[in-house]
């Protein structure tokens, strides 16, 4: 009888144990899974940021170069489209979605970057105060995306990880979760776009390059980029 007990007793005993681990593993997967999306959110808010810059810095530059309608459209679209796709933690794991939200906010990266070396070509714009400052707040938000994603990359990391350790796995695909996927930078994102605001030395201050206003613009194919996107797609 006594035997009987103690086999009952340790059978409850390693019930307990493997309940208490099972319910430990799910509560920190349910963390990790939260600092992910907090993460994501964090991303989204930094590039919307960005996008908000824009209308000002396009109101500013046509004042000035008027003449560079195509560039300011070309920005103007990309700003659409980007504030259109909103990346959130249940589209992330739509390979599409989450493809189409790192090209909507790579193409405002790169249209901002052709505009940054355009502008280049007019002294008389680099020098007003207003665009400056809209310039340095824009690489600002450039290098605070890039800081967001290697965080997000990083908690992703983590959790991917945990997630696919035997034998936390098995609690991990009885919970349904997932694994989350990296946001992955275009050759040379890693730096915020360089831009030069001062004198260029081929031309004397507050002169314009020599030629025409409008020519040698460099081709949108050719000119920097900044860094590639992520934001929500859907809650």
């Amino acid at each position: 009888m006594k035997k009987g007990t103690l086999i009952v007793g340790g059978i409850i005993f390693l019930v307990l144990i493997v309940f208490l681990w099972w319910r430990t593993t799910y509560n920190s997967f349910v963390t990790m899974d939260e600092g992910v999306k907090a993460q994501l959110g964090q991303l989204s808010n930094v590039y919307q940021q960005r996008a908000d810059l824009v209308p000002n810095l396009v109101a500013t530059v046509s004042g000035a170069a008027a003449q560079e309608r195509q560039t300011l459209t070309d920005v103007i679209n990309a700003r659409s489209r980007a504030t259109g796709v909103q990346l959130t933690a249940d589209a992330l794991k739509d390979p599409k979605a989450f493809a189409n939200f790192q090209k909507v906010q790579g193409d405002l990266s790169s249209a901002l970057s052709h505009l940054m070396v355009v502008m280049e070509q007019y002294p008389q714009l680099r020098s007003q105060e207003n665009f400056s400052v809209l310039m340095s707040q824009l690489e600002g938000q450039e290098n605070r995306i890039r800081i967001e994603r290697n965080r997000y990359n990083d908690a992703t990391r983590d959790f991917n990880a945990r997630i696919r350790s035997f034998p936390a796995s098995m609690i991990a695909s009885m919970g349904r979760f997932t694994q989350y996927p990296y946001f992955e930078a275009a050759a040379g994102a890693e730096n915020a776009p360089k831009v030069n605001f001062g004198t260029n030395p081929e031309s004397a201050p507050g002169t314009a390059p020599s030629g025409t206003a409008g020519e040698n613009v460099p081709n949108p194919a050719t000119a920097p980029h900044g860094p590639t996107r992520p934001a929500p797609v859907g809650k």
